[in-house]
């Protein structure tokens, strides 16, 4: 019999986010691994999960509650929950960055030993390493009524909150790894490109169709949630224990294409309006 290099079978997990595409898929995926998966969402998963958690991730109290119901120890910590910039700037940033953050420390002291975490991020937040001294003052800012505060104050210059959000998951995983690596926990996080869920359509009112056409021209298709939620468990798996800190670009080559000058996103957006 082929060893088990991915090492799920009788872990205990948790995906938050279960309720559709990618993280919908991660967790069938585990299942079927073996795993024991715990799941939260603010809508209850299709999934034949160990438990569901209601969890409302804008909410600190709701957070607490939820690692509180599901309990126990943990040893792999899916993130995946995510708002679009079709809901309000400050929402978008609660949910998609001080939630996870605090769902996620939560987790920690409930973490085993030899334990990861892994968080979906976007190729929307490809710029974080040019905004880290706003970035890092912000993650300074760890009360959630404060912190939105501060988003509001400066909406303005700070542009798109899904992409701010994403660039903030970027940095705090690598700020991140160095301490938790020595308590024998890893974090790792993908940058997807446009992936084919029901979110896609909510990206499409406000990029529109001829951005979302570039970043899907690499492979000439979006991805699908399995695409991309198979990086996720290989990040969060035994084979991965000595990986930590990567911002793992999950695009068909587009991120590395455009880091070295080989494609040109102006170009494949012009293109793409063409077309």
């Amino acid at each position: 019999m082929a060893k088990d290099i991915l090492g799920y079978k009788g872990k205990r997990v948790v995906v938050m986010g279960c309720f559709s595409g990618t993280g919908e898929a991660a967790a069938r995926l585990l299942v079927d691994l073996g795993a024991e998966v715990h799941g939260a969402d603010i809508k209850p998963s299709p999934v034949n999960l160990a438990s569901f958690t209601e969890v409302d991730l804008k909410k600190p109290d709701a957070i607490a509650a939820g690692i509180a119901a599901i309990g126990g120890k943990i040893d792999a910590v899916f993130n995946v929950s995510g708002l679009p910039q079709t809901f309000p700037g400050e929402d978008v940033v609660t949910v998609n960055f001080l939630g996870i953050r605090a769902w996620t420390e939560g987790w920690i002291p409930h973490l085993n030993p030899g334990a990861a975490i892994v968080s979906v991020s976007s190729l929307a937040g490809m710029g974080y390493l040019a905004r880290q001294p706003l970035l890092r003052e912000f993650m300074g800012i760890t009360d959630f009524a404060e912190a939105r505060q501060w988003y509001a104050d400066r909406a303005a210059e700070l542009g798109d909150p899904y992409s701010l959000s994403k660039e903030l998951i970027n940095t705090w995983t690598q700020v991140s790894a160095p301490d938790l690596i020595g308590r024998d926990i890893r974090i790792n996080c993908t940058m997807p490109s446009p992936i084919d869920t029901p979110m896609l359509g909510e990206f499409r009112k406000i990029a529109g169709d001829a951005v979302l056409g570039a970043f899907a021209k690499a492979k000439g298709r979006y991805s699908t949630p399995e695409e991309q939620a198979l990086p996720l468990i290989l990040l969060n798996s035994d084979a991965a224990r000595f990986i930590s800190g990567v911002c793992l670009p999950v695009d068909a080559g587009l991120a590395g294409g455009l880091a070295t000058g080989v494609l040109n996103i102006q170009q494949m957006i012009a293109e793409a309006s063409a077309a």
